[in-house]
């Protein structure tokens, strides 16, 4: 006979998850709380700016107590369609399912995309609330952190911060000085804003910010599908010596997965792409037209965290690495619960003090590393106070 063998650690609490799941998780009620905090300041990159930091906060409420909750989003021109979408389309549709079947209440949500008279994007950014919530709920009754329960292949993850926004009277220095403070503030890099001016004007930005921190410090570059090939290849060759991590979106949308394979091939600087894509399709065709080494798809703006791990199922064929745009309050357990995954974003605190105030326990940034929550779900403790002072109804 073999050997017996005795209950460890993590076996004993996943005999402790079973009884949990015990517990009626059909789904009773949702609630969904729009949130909206000015900026000090405005915010730009190549053709965008930002003057208020909003989301959404979808709890989902089951028949045994446990409630799932998070936050999702930044959408301020089209937040009131969305909450209009969750709260008129979805939410109708999801009362009465279990938080048991995330996938059952992911295709439950999935209708309202298919609403061609409006922007696809706002259904499946209301698509995206709900998927998360639910998937909290889950991890709540099972007790574990959903990035364990999606394959916990490491339990922090390298950070960086995006910046390098454009301001007026900012000189080269300036920027030198904010990869300096980053640093300082425990970020392990930073994605940096260009694509609004001429390629050597931002070249020479770039440069200057590399100029400020060891090699360790990574640098990325984002212009948000700024420029034409032509210019893209002209400033990438400009920046091929100051080792970067990967140039994002280089070119403009309307002919972008060719562009970006140009860029790919003639530069050799990695390229990254996804945050633009509505769905596992569209980052398929980005893989499959060689346009991309890196995949920041949204779970945000695509529908969910359920779609966001069918895409890195397809990235780990392509040898792509899976990142993620922005929403460290979910990218976190994304990024930690597959090999193949590259740094989480996030912002400064001025840019978003939404996870600053609003995550109660918040881990600090520490030598370019941040710390999964070891909570269950997303493992979030929000602030009620924080809630209450920027609820924008």
């Amino acid at each position: 006979m073999p050997d017996k063998v005795e209950a460890s650690e993590d076996s004993s609490i996943l005999t402790g998850a079973s009884t949990s799941m015990a517990a009626d998780l059909t789904i009773e009620r949702v609630e969904f709380v729009p949130l909206l905090m000015p900026l000090p300041k405005t915010f730009r990159g190549s053709y965008y700016h930002m003057s208020h930091r909003c989301t959404i906060l979808t709890r989902v409420y089951t028949s045994g107590g446990v409630v799932g909750e998070c936050y999702n989003g930044d959408e301020y021109e089209g937040q009131a369609d969305i909450l209009h979408i969750l709260r008129e389309e979805i939410a109708p549709r999801i009362v009465g399912l279990s938080a048991a079947s995330p996938e059952l209440c992911w295709e439950a949500a999935l209708a309202p995309t298919y609403n061609i008279l409006r922007e696809r994007r706002l259904a499946l950014s209301a698509q995206a609330c709900i998927d998360s919530a639910v998937w909290d709920a889950f991890g709540k009754a099972i007790g574990q952190p959903l990035y364990r329960l999606w394959g916990g292949a490491k339990d922090r993850v390298h950070v960086i911060a995006i910046a390098g926004y454009y301001e007026d009277g900012k000189q080269l220095n300036d920027y030198a000085v904010e990869m300096e403070q980053l640093q300082s503030m425990g970020f392990g890099g930073c994605k940096f804003k260009v694509g609004g001016r001429l390629p050597a004007e931002d070249a020479e930005r770039v440069r200057a910010a590399r100029s400020a921190v060891a090699s360790d410090f990574k640098i990325c570059v984002d212009a948000n599908q700024g420029w034409e090939l032509r210019d893209a290849i002209d400033f990438a060759r400009q920046i091929e010596d100051l080792d970067i991590m990967w140039f994002e979106e280089p070119c403009r949308w309307y002919d972008d997965k060719r562009s970006m394979a140009s860029v790919r091939s003639i530069s050799g600087i990695p390229v990254t792409a996804g945050q633009s894509e509505f769905s596992r399709a569209g980052c398929r065709d980005l893989m499959i037209d060689g346009a991309i080494d890196y995949c920041n798809f949204d779970a945000s703006w695509g529908g969910g965290p359920s779609e966001w791990r069918r895409v890195a199922g397809m990235a780990s064929a392509f040898g792509v690495t899976m990142a993620h745009h922005e929403e460290p309050q979910i990218s976190a357990h994304l990024l930690a619960s597959i090999p193949h995954s590259a740094s989480m974003e996030t912002f400064h605190p001025d840019r978003d003090p939404l996870f600053y105030v609003l995550v109660a326990n918040r881990e600090e940034f520490k030598d370019g590393f941040y710390k999964v929550p070891q909570g269950p779900g997303w493992g979030l403790e929000l602030d009620e106070s924080v809630i209450n002072k920027y609820c924008a109804e």
